[in-house]
């Protein structure tokens, strides 16, 4: 289906909602499709499509919100999704805060960000890329790497349009890939096994790296991951890499965005303009970026994204906020509903050798397990794996521990972040150093 197809399907359920008396109305369509293949041991395991569609509709009679949602497209599902969102409005409470965003920051300049970029590629030449990939893994150690998880290449493409009464009407066409491995490692028969991964994605597949490139990877993690040691108990350096200090950052995210703060469920409460983090702390969000992962010129409500600074040295300059959530906290939406567009992390121009040579003795930190962090409070407690390291070098790897701290002393505490951001991704950040954080062994 075609954008203009989708934006006329927009239009009529607009019209079907008015015309069952709605106040307000807004509708997002969707269609997609995917492919996606798997081997594993050089034998094909999966060949898998998906081809989806889908219509959401929410309604506003007054004060008073309905929701409903079908992923057939006919008029008489249309109809009837319109029908039954009209129904639910009727049994809910009024809302002083629901209701569309103001007209007048609904998005009117729509630039093209590259988000479209299709792999025409056959289930033969993907399965071939995914046989490449795997076979660079198991290449890398052939005695001590004997199994495998295997190695996956996906391609998607889709089209969604969104509208609301204002007479708001946009949308556009997007697509991402991949290609990832997973294999598994051995010292001896017998001994602990260790797995590792790597990946790569894209919006245009001739941004990835190669797959003989990510088997590669793939395979070296798992193998450095062999001969796990204890280390005691204490207060160390712990360096994140670059893939798991998005998490920190996603913390932080979450701790501004307009429903923890309107409930009251953050840690951050109340810090607008304050300095939260070390002045080194330089956030961006960039929504406007070509190819990006997370870019787009509006949010999931029609209002307009803006290029802005979340944190500048140190101090928080900016919430994530919908309607609803500034509405809630006597605010203004900063084009937020639906997530965050792009968050570009300033490094300290550090490598990732100069982190390790600054950390001089701590843990890097390349696996977190579980869930551990309080938003209210702040108190962070995670499993982990990775690397003990001393004078600056990787000594040997670590698992079964626990990294404990506060989020609020974390983000303080970050001495250096890296230059090796991923930057297929939503959350650009390099390697994080925190000063300290507590590092237990497992029993």
């Amino acid at each position: 289906m075609h954008l203009e197809q989708l934006k006329q399907i927009t239009q009529d359920v607009l019209k079907l909602a008015k015309s069952a008396g709605a106040s307000s109305a807004e509708t997002e369509v969707s269609f997609g499709t995917g492919q996606s293949v798997s081997v594993r041991m050089g034998e094909t395991e999966n060949i898998e499509y998906n081809r989806d569609k889908g219509v959401s509709v929410t309604v506003y009679f007054g004060h008073k919100k309905g929701q409903a949602s079908s992923s057939d497209l006919s008029s008489t599902a249309l109809k009837d999704t319109v029908e039954a969102a009209c129904n639910i409005a009727k049994y809910t409470a009024e809302d002083a805060f629901c209701g569309l965003a103001e007209a007048a920051l609904m998005a009117t300049k729509f630039p093209d960000l590259s988000l479209h970029h299709p792999w025409n590629i056959s289930v033969e030449d993907a399965l071939e890329i995914a046989k490449t990939c795997e076979a660079a893994a198991l290449e890398v150690d052939k005695k001590r790497i004997t199994n495998s998880e295997g190695a996956s290449v996906y391609n998607s493409e889709g089209v969604f349009a969104y509208a609301n009464s204002h007479g708001f009407v946009g949308g556009y066409p997007s697509t991402r890939h991949s290609i990832s491995c997973s294999v598994i490692a051995e010292a001896e028969a017998g001994d602990a096994m260790q797995r590792d991964y790597w990946y790569t994605n894209a919006r245009d597949a001739a941004d990835m790296e190669s797959a003989v490139s990510v088997g590669k990877l793939a395979g070296e993690r798992t193998v450095k991951r062999l001969g796990a040691r204890p280390i005691k108990t204490g207060q160390y350096p712990v360096l994140f890499e670059a893939p798991l200090a998005s998490g920190i950052i996603s913390s932080l995210l979450s701790a501004i965005s307009g429903g923890n703060l309107y409930r009251k469920s953050s840690y951050l409460l109340d810090s607008l303009g304050s300095s939260i983090a070390a002045p080194l702390l330089n956030i961006e969000e960039l929504p406007y970026l070509p190819k990006g992962v997370a870019s787009s010129a509006f949010d999931s409500e029609g209002v307009a994204t803006h290029a802005r600074k979340l944190v500048e040295n140190g101090v928080l300059q900016g919430y994530l906020l919908s309607s609803y959530s500034s509405r809630k906290l006597g605010m203004q939406t900063t084009g937020n509903a639906g997530g965050a567009h792009n968050i570009v992390v300033s490094h300290t121009n550090h490598q990732f050798a100069d982190l390790l040579a600054q950390m001089g003795t701590g843990l890097l930190v390349t696996e977190m397990l579980g869930h551990g962090l309080n938003m209210v409070t702040g108190d962070y407690s995670r499993g982990a794996a990775g690397f003990w390291v001393e004078n600056g070098v990787i000594a040997h790897p670590v698992e079964e521990i626990t990294i404990a701290g506060n989020m609020k002393d974390m983000l303080k505490q970050i001495v250096a972040i890296g230059d090796d951001a991923i930057k297929q991704s939503a959350k650009q950040v390099g390697s994080i150093l925190i000063e300290q954080m507590t590092v237990a062994a497992g029993e």
